[in-house]
């Protein structure tokens, strides 16, 4: 679903050398404004910005190389950790899931899809694409709908519940959208309304704004 993401740091060095130096990723464009990270067929965009800005994301990796890559991240970073523990498995996605944060404060989590499979050793290629993107808005109900009519099916549920985490997408590929003030899982920061932009696999886009107002534009 994940073209490309776009979002805003105060942190743009320190950034690059963490997804650069630390994930080993791609950086495939970097100027002083901002850096491309490639994630698979999908990429991250860090603007420069004077914003103090964090967003919860995820990438999918495989499900056979989950332990693997625990390990690999483990010699590179904590793992944050929920009552004792740094990984979750969720019954409803068929898939494990483990947390850290980038030095923007970034909640990225790390999904393995028990269905698909990569063999070989860890690579550059274990990071799939780009899973979830959040979006934080204080209009859960208005953005959810809009979102539906712009073709993202709700996952899940026959309605937004403005006061929860709504899964917006299908497959393994969901906006995930959440009011502010919300503590995310495997972290202790609170969910906050920032800028961002999402350009889809058929070239349409979506950008939300500091009000977490949505503005849609049908290019596909």
């Amino acid at each position: 679903m994940f073209k490309s993401v776009t979002f805003y740091t105060d942190k743009l060095k320190a950034l690059k050398r963490f997804y650069g130096n630390v994930l080993e990723l791609n950086i495939v464009e970097a100027t002083n404004e901002k850096f491309t990270v490639q994630i698979g067929e999908s990429s991250i965009v860090f603007k420069q910005s004077n914003r103090n800005a964090f967003y919860h994301f995820a990438i999918n990796i495989p499900g056979n190389q989950f332990s693997m890559m625990k390990d690999w991240i483990q010699n590179r970073i904590i793992l944050n950790r929920e009552n004792g523990r740094n990984e979750v498995y969720f019954r409803s996605f068929d898939a494990d899931s483990m947390y850290f944060e980038d030095p923007a404060g970034n909640v990225i989590e790390l999904i393995g899809r028990r269905k698909k499979d990569l063999f070989g050793d860890l690579s550059v290629a274990s990071f799939l694409n780009i899973s979830e993107v959040s979006i934080t808005t204080p209009n859960v109900a208005l953005v959810g709908e809009e979102l539906q009519d712009f073709g993202i099916p709700l996952f899940g549920s026959s309605n937004i519940v403005p006061d929860e985490l709504n899964f917006l997408g299908k497959g393994d590929t969901f906006i995930v959208l959440v009011p502010p003030g919300r503590r995310w899982y495997f972290s202790k920061k609170i969910s906050e309304t920032h800028p961002l932009e999402i350009i889809f696999k058929d070239e349409r886009k979506i950008h939300i704004n500091e009000e977490g107002e949505i503005s849609y534009f049908n290019e596909g």
